[in-house]
């Protein structure tokens, strides 16, 4: 019975929520398992010298948690989507940026240091996973070149396109479109993990925010990105059982370049680049802070908050970690909530 259910297209919701199950099923029961694996290897995060004292404690704690989400979404997938070139191409952005975060947490826990890859090895791979992407999903996910604004203000980011012969086809290459979309990617990515400093914040603002482009995807007749954007808020749920203060594991970059990607990919496809940035206004606040904090100190010597990410800020003002995470869960589900508005003013 559940199998006719899974394969009938007469009930997409229930396969929307089934995603959600399966992926937080999948990944809440293998999580203790690559816990104990990571812990009997003696692999855990290295901690910022420089950040509250009281996190020093977490020093050693099993990483790479993001690993574990990504197989429950790909089965997840693999289970419940009918496969499309947007969802081959959403999972492969997913997939590839999460090794590119896979290898910035060997190197960091190789050289037992706080920092992994360099910021140029980072950039250098974002350039060429975003760019692909890119010219994949316009050349054979159809997706047109072009950025909408809530109130139906559309700009046109294809007017300087290069065509190449590639054998029986042409491949397009909208230049302004692919320095667009590099941006939204590599900056959304940056941003979610920045956003993964506290027990449980990542993992639950990308929750919200994946639920929010679930149901965009849905509206927007995609069911498999939709399925898609499912598992990822379930991989999410799993992982919260193990990532609540105190955290028994992180995701690591291997998770949170990986679903900031997935996130990215998502509003590329469903061309709501504009109204994603919305959605995840809390991604968006995290980076400008540390963005914020950098220029103020090269320019007049003198910081804005008291620690960048804002989030710290808030922690040197005397919050406890837990009052900072459900507040910033707060904010992160009212920003969801206003994107979604804002995309019924897309059309």
């Amino acid at each position: 019975m559940i199998g006719m259910l899974i394969g009938n297209p007469a009930y997409p919701t229930y396969q929307v929520f089934l995603a959600v199950f399966i992926s937080a099923l999948l990944t809440g029961v293998l999580m203790p398992f690559f816990i104990k694996f990571m812990k009997n290897g003696g692999i855990g995060q290295q901690i910022r010298a420089d950040g509250p004292q009281r996190h020093l404690i977490k020093q050693g704690t099993p990483t790479m948690g993001g690993l574990i989400m990504l197989i429950a979404v790909v089965a997840t997938c693999v289970i419940m989507a009918p496969w499309s070139p947007e969802l081959t191409c959403a999972m492969a952005a997913m997939l590839i940026t999460g090794s590119l975060g896979l290898l910035d947490d060997i190197e960091s826990v190789a050289h037992k240091r706080s920092l992994g890859l360099t910021p140029t090895q980072k950039m250098i791979g974002l350039v060429v996973i975003d760019v692909c992407f890119c010219l994949a999903v316009v050349n054979w996910g159809g997706i047109e070149p072009f950025v909408r604004f809530p109130g139906g203000f559309t700009v046109d980011l294809g007017v300087l396109t290069t065509q190449l012969g590639v054998g029986p086809g042409a491949l397009r290459i909208p230049w302004l479109y692919v320095v667009f979309v590099f941006f939204l990617m590599a900056g959304l990515s940056n941003a979610v993990n920045l956003t993964d400093g506290l027990d449980g914040l990542a993992g639950g603002t990308v929750l919200m925010a994946m639920l929010g482009m679930g149901m965009v995807a849905f509206r927007y007749g995609e069911l498999s990105l939709a399925i898609f954007a499912a598992s990822i808020a379930g991989a999410c749920i799993g992982f919260l059982w193990h990532n609540c203060y105190p955290a028994s594991i992180f995701m690591g970059d291997t998770g949170s370049l990986a679903l900031g990607a997935a996130f990215a990919a998502c509003a590329v496809i469903t061309k709501t680049e504009v109204t994603s940035l919305v959605m995840g206004g809390l991604f968006v606040v995290e980076a400008l802070s540390v963005m914020i904090q950098v220029i103020s100190f090269k320019m007049t010597g003198k910081r804005v908050f008291l620690m960048s990410p804002i989030h710290h800020h808030f922690e040197k003002l005397g919050w406890s970690e837990n009052k900072v995470v459900i507040r910033f869960w707060i904010v992160s589900a009212a920003f969801v909530a206003l994107g979604f508005a804002l995309f019924f003013q897309l059309r």
